[in-house]
This record gives structure tokens, sequence and C-alpha cells, in this order.
């Protein structure tokens, strides 16, 4: 049964179409189950009735014809319970309800289920049988679990089908409205432009060659090219842009070099295929690796080869010249899978935002838009790319909504949102560097986390104290090997030389589990409580020793730096991990020639990031000069949410009463211990969050650089004691959704209502 199952539907998935795909479900159940009848009605909620959609075994002619209200018949019946119901004679049944049309009179038995996404009923799919019989528990078992299994299938087809029929004939408004992912906030609004490339890997037949000498020429002259346009493409960027961003085409330029992928792609040349099959064979490779790990930024890497590689394919096929046209006015640049160099390629005087049809917020798109100030949604898998052509768009980069084709009013309201976005952003730019001080005198800190970029982010804004967490896990990823000691050392000294009045927190290496390094591949079945963070440093410790010699080598004149540990767990965790960071100073003092005499060992800290952590905070506060408070993870782990799981990222949610009383817990302990501690997940880039932390205690936030002075802004317009009244009224809401929205009034009533519009 599982076999026959999975079978249905793969067959049903690679059916093109909503309509075509139900009725080839319903006639491959019919067939698998051996039973007279097998139909599908969708629910239709405007007019709160199932409408039978596809059948093999009642009359077709009532396809589209018969509706059935939420509350009658059986089907309506089995919709309201949203369960299962298996009934030997549905003649004899007080619910049974006689529909003509159908012509089901001769059929007694009947097996119906809900078809259920994301706890909403999309529908309901029924077997039926002359016999008067009990269908069994395993037709029973066998039936729901298809039907959960292709709800997601209806969820997504729906609302293509919805589009598509919007394409032919004219709705009452002709607006249609979808959802994505967030990939970088703001509003924007314009008309869609595809981004049409017609030379693709994925379409090339694969061929060989008569002429191995020439296909090498042909490959490398290829490559020399995509490295002028690489390069052309790169130069054109902003200059003011952070160093991380910049190093997405360094990246490019990487695997370009002929010791990268040409000594495979020459390799399959020798073994007979063409050049352009070769470059396929291996960039696919490639790629199936990379969609492979657990990582989601590692994931998206295969979108960048995918990308780069195409644009050698196109130069060893030589194809002509056929660049885009781009339009003359605003535009949205739509596409089934935005890149890095689109973004590059595209006049940044006239795109306004970005739609993904696939990625997501770990795309090399989505972070180069973020730092050029783009709104872009990712991960818009429930439209094809040539239905939102020449459309008008609204973008909504802070909820992930696109509207399509909107009303005139709605277009003029979402035009003077922008205006107004734009004017906030002036006037909180114009007060960025003022101090963080509130308006009854009480002082925040403010400190940035950083990737690459320290010294950009850092001389962005002088009221920045320094930096909060720096993930040294970055530039790990960047090099297909361990970075050596030495490397690592001018990296961090460049780091703490740049600002060396201002506090470096460096995290150590913090990977594993869902965060893997390409050349240290890690395969589990549950990556956010495996083998990551500290847990993988301290059973490697040569790679915890080289870093934390680096480290330790690079603060030689400097008292700036300060240490962190990631992932902690346990009391072990923090005396093994202070024992090799003590081994590693050591060895440093003793190098020869004294050249290290003015060493002196650097602050330590740890995350709390795990509920274990906050239960033994006194123990901790022993050995630990200072915490950390990574509310991401804390928050994942307290409320049980892998927040990049579409079927359950709606659950995670840092305004749960759970996880702002642990916050609230952390705070007043890190007091009574007299120990420093520092928010650094998002919650302190959030103005509603800001609010919230500050009322508890905090003093010390830490932040993405372009929160800073959004955040700045929040301080300088409350009183603490006004916070600390709201804090003493939300904590007594037990509604995550009731807390964010006396939060947001708060905000509204202070002057800083845009936030909240804006989606803070």
């Amino acid at each position: 049964m599982l076999t026959t199952l999975k079978q249905i539907v793969q067959e049903v998935s690679r059916t093109p179409g909503l309509e075509a795909a139900l009725n080839r479900l319903v006639t491959l159940v019919k067939a698998a189950m051996q039973v007279d009848s097998c139909s599908i009605y969708l629910a239709n909620y405007e007019q709160q009735h199932f409408v039978l959609t596809a059948t093999n075994g009642l009359d077709p002619a009532a396809v589209g014809q018969v509706c059935i209200g939420f509350s009658e018949g059986l089907i309506g019946l089995v919709g309201q319970r949203e369960e299962p119901l298996n009934i030997e004679n549905a003649h004899q049944h007080p619910r049974f309800k006689h529909y003509p049309e159908v012509k089901e009179e001769s059929y007694h038995a009947f097996l119906g289920t809900p078809i259920i996404y994301q706890r909403k009923v999309l529908g309901v799919m029924t077997m039926q049988q002359q016999a008067q019989r009990q269908f069994s528990q395993d037709e029973e078992a066998f039936l729901v679990t298809l039907a959960t299994q292709i709800a997601l299938e209806i969820a997504n087809a729906d609302m293509l089908d919805e589009l598509i029929k919007s394409e032919g004939m004219a709705l009452p408004s002709g607006q249609q409205s979808i959802n994505g992912v967030p990939g970088s906030s703001g509003l924007a609004m314009g008309q869609g432009f595809v981004w049409d490339k017609q030379i693709l890997l994925s379409t090339l037949v694969n061929r060989q060659h008569q002429d191995e000498a020439h296909e090498i020429s042909l490959y490398r002259c290829a490559v020399s090219k995509t490295r002028e346009e690489v390069a052309l493409l790169s130069h054109g960027l902003d200059d003011s842009l952070p160093d991380d961003i910049k190093a997405i085409f360094t990246m490019y330029d990487q695997l370009l070099d002929a010791n990268s992928l040409g000594r495979e792609v020459e390799h399959h040349i020798k073994l007979g295929w063409n050049a352009a099959t070769s470059l396929k064979i291996v960039i696919e490779e490639y790629a199936a690796r990379f969609k492979a790990m657990q990582d989601p930024y590692m994931q998206e890497r295969a979108v960048d080869i995918i990308d780069l590689s195409n644009r050698i394919l196109g130069y060893i096929l030589n194809p002509l010249q056929q660049t885009n046209t781009f339009p003359e006015e605003s535009f949205i640049l739509v596409a089934d899978e935005i890149t890095a160099s689109m973004l590059a390629e595209c006049p940044s005087e006239r795109l306004q935002g970005v739609l993904s049809i696939h990625g997501s917020q770990n795309s090399h798109a989505a972070i180069l838009a973020r730092a050029l100030g783009i709104p872009a949604i990712m991960g818009v898998t429930s439209v094809l790319p040539s239905l939102l052509d020449g459309k008008m768009l609204l973008i909504d980069g802070y909820a992930g909504v696109i509207t399509i084709s909107p009303e005139q009013l709605q277009a003029q309201e979402f035009a003077r949102l922008i205006n107004e976005e734009h004017a906030l952003s002036a006037k909180i730019d114009a007060l960025g560097n003022e101090p963080s001080i509130t308006l009854d005198n009480h002082a925040m800190s403010l400190y940035v986390n950083a990737g690459l970029s320290v010294k950009h982010e850092l001389a962005d804004n002088d009221n920045i104290k320094g930096v909060g967490l720096y993930r040294t896990e970055i530039p790990f990823m960047q090099r297909d090997h361990f970075p050596p000691e030495q490397e690592q050392y001018e990296l961090y000294r460049s780091i703490l030389q740049s600002h060396p009045t201002k506090a470096i927190t460096m995290r150590t290496l913090d990977v594993g589990g869902d965060k893997p390094l390409a050349y240290f591949p890690i395969v589990e079945d549950n990556p956010f409580l495996g083998w990551r963070g500290i847990r993988l440093t301290l059973d490697q410790p040569e790679i915890f020793l080289v870093q934390a010699r680096a480290m330790i080598r690079a603060s030689e004149e400097y008292t700036n730096l300060q240490i962190m540990l990631p992932m902690i767990t346990s009391l072990s965790e923090v005396k093994e991990a202070k024992r090799l960071l003590k081994q590693a100073f050591y060895e440093v003092k003793e190098e020869s020639n004294d050249a290290y005499s003015n060493l002196m060992m650097p602050k330590i800290g740890i995350m709390i990031e795990v509920p274990a952590a906050v239960y033994q905070l006194p123990q901790l506060a022993q050995h630990v000069d200072f915490f950390s408070v990574g509310s991401n993870d804390l928050t994942q782990y307290l409320l049980a949410v892998d927040r990049n799981n579409s079927r359950v990222s709606s659950l995670y949610n840092s305004f749960h009463p759970a996880v702002l009383t642990v916050l609230q817990q952390i705070a007043q302990q890190a007091l009574m211990l007299h120990k420093p501690i520092t928010v650094c997940g998002e919650l302190a880039g959030d103005p509603a969050g800001v609010v919230l932390l500050m009322a508890m205690g905090y003093q010390k936030l830490s932040m993405n650089a372009h929160s800073v002075r959004k955040i700045n802004w929040v301080i300088r317009s409350i009183e603490l004691h006004h916070a600390q009244q709201l804090w003493s009224e939300v904590s007594a809401l037990d509604d995550p959704n009731a807390i964010k929205m006396r939060v947001d009034l708060f905000l509204e009533t202070h002057g800083l209502g845009g936030l909240v519009r804006a989606g803070g």
C-alpha cells in the first residue's frame, strides 16, 4: 500500500494544472482501491460551500455544478468535524442529502476524509461502493494519508489556478494577493519584469565531441569572457557596500579559477564529452552536493553555481547576444531564481523590488537586496513568473505579500505609504548619531552583529559601541578548507586594529548540525539538536586551539577583544573551553623573543541560547565574565519550533509569554550576579521587542547594522518608566498576538506608528 501511495502522489505532482491533477488523482485512487467511485470536493469560502471538482464514478456532468453547503449533507459533516466519516449505508445516515445531479443512488458504502492544510479545510475526498459495507481500517488509513500528502499540492495549485483563470477572464476587481518569504524589508511598486535567459544547463542535451583541443579552448575562452563580465558587474556595485556583499562576486571569481571548476570540466572533456556537456556534468554534481546540505545558507550556494555556469554556457554556445531590455519606468524584477549577478546587471535607478519564485532569506540575492535597500520577496512558489510580466505589482517586503494588478485606490494608498516610509527613513537617519538616551535620561548601549564587514559597519555610526557578535564561521564558509592560524590571525587583527577603542566580541566557531562546512560535512537526522557549536569544537580541539591562538595573538597591544562560547548547555563545557583558551594563551605567551609580553587574557563570555543554561546561571557566572542572550535560538528551543519550516514557522513568536518570562528571568539573574548581559538576536532589532527588553532591565543590545538607527530613534522617543508600566501590563497577558498589539499601540501613542505600519 505504501508503494501505491507514493506512486499516486508522484504522478499527481507531475501533472500540470489543478483540474488535470485532480482528475488523474481520482482515477488512480479508484483503480488502486478497487472502489466504484472516487471524488473530490473543494471548499469555496466566499460562497461557503464545497464544489464537486473531480470524480470518477459520479456523473461527470455534475463537476463544477454541484455545490454542497458547509453545513449540508455528509460532505459538509466531514468538513465540519474535520475527521473521516466511514458509513456502511449512506442513505440511512441522518445527514444524508440526495443530489440527483451526481447520480449516486446506487452507492451505499461511503468513506470521506477532509483535506486540510495548516488548519484550513481545503476540501473533502470520498470513496463510494455500491455494496453495503464498512470500509476497512486500512482503506480509511490510506485515504487519510493520501489526503494529507496532497493538501500542499492543492493549496499551491489552487492559487496558481486562480491566477491562470484571471488571465482569460476579468475578475470583479482583477486584483490578486499572494504570499512569499520576506527577503528584504521595505515597500515597493512597479511593473513586473520577467528576467529571460534562453540558454540554461537544465535544458542542455548531452553530446560528445570530435576535437578535444578545440573543446578545451572553447571552454577556457568562455571562462575568460565570463570572468570579464563578472568583474564588470562587481565594479558596477556601490563602493559603500560592505565587504561581505562584495565577497559574493569574489566567490564567483574563485569558482572561475582553473584549479576550481576548470580542472574537473577539462577532465570530462578528455573523457569524450563536449565543453557544454562537461560543464553540465560537473555543475550538476556540485549543485547536488550543496542542495543536500542541511544548512539553508549552503543550500543556496547551488543557485550561485548554476547562475555562474549558465553564463559560461552562453559563451560556449556563442549565441546571438540577446540581452534583457529593461523597462523605461520603475519595475519589479521577477525570475524563477533571482541571483546576485542579475541584480548587479539591473539599472539601479529603476529597480524598485525583487520577486523570486524560488530562494530564501539566505540567498545571495536576498543578502544583496538588503544591502542595496531593495524590498525583496523570495519563495513565491504559488505563481508562474510569466503571469506577473507587465502587471503592476505592490511588494510588501515586511510581510512577504505581493498584490497583483491592484485597484486604483489601493495603489494610491500604497504609494502614500512608500512616501511615508522614505520620510521616516530620512528622519531616522538624521538622528542616527545622537546618543542612545531615553527621554528620562536612561542610557542604552547599541552594538552590531557582524560577519565580514566590521570596519564598514562600525565606521557608519559613531554611536555604535562595538561588535556584540562577530560570527567567525562566515570566513570559514568562504574557504574550501579550514583557514590556517596565520590567515585567521591577520583577519582578527585587522578587525581589532580598525576600532581599538570599541569592544569586539568574537564568537568561537559555531558550525555543525544545521551549518556544516562544505569541506566538513555532517549528516544528522535532527541537526538543531545535534553536533554543533561548542560541542563540535570541544570534540575537535585542534580546530578550537588554532582559532583561539589566532584570536589571542591578534589581541596583542589591544584590549578590545572578548571571546564568546556558543551553544553552552553545561558547566563542564565552559571549564573545558576555558582550559583550552588558557592553553592557547600560555602557548602564545611563551613564544620566542617575548613578542607577546604585553598579552592579556581576554574576557570570556557565553551565549544563553539553550534553556538548560538559563537554569544554571549562578554556577556559570562564577566562571565567565559576561552573558549574551541569543534570542533567536532561545525562542526556537523554548517553543520547539523550527522557524525555517513553513509548516510550523507561524508558531515561532518572540512575544510568546514563555519567551518573555524567560528573558525577564535572565535579566534579573544577571543583575543579581553582577554580570554584564547583551541581547544579540533579532528581538534586539525589533522596535516592539526593544521597548520590552529595556523594561526588563537590559541595557546592551546587539543587532544588524541596518537596524541601529531605527532602534536609536525608538530609545530617544520614549521614557523608561513608561516602558516599565507597559511591561507590567503585558506580562499579565497570555496571548502573543495580544501582547504584540498592545506594544504596537504603545509605539503609536509615542509617535512611532510609522515603524508599526512599516512592519517594524
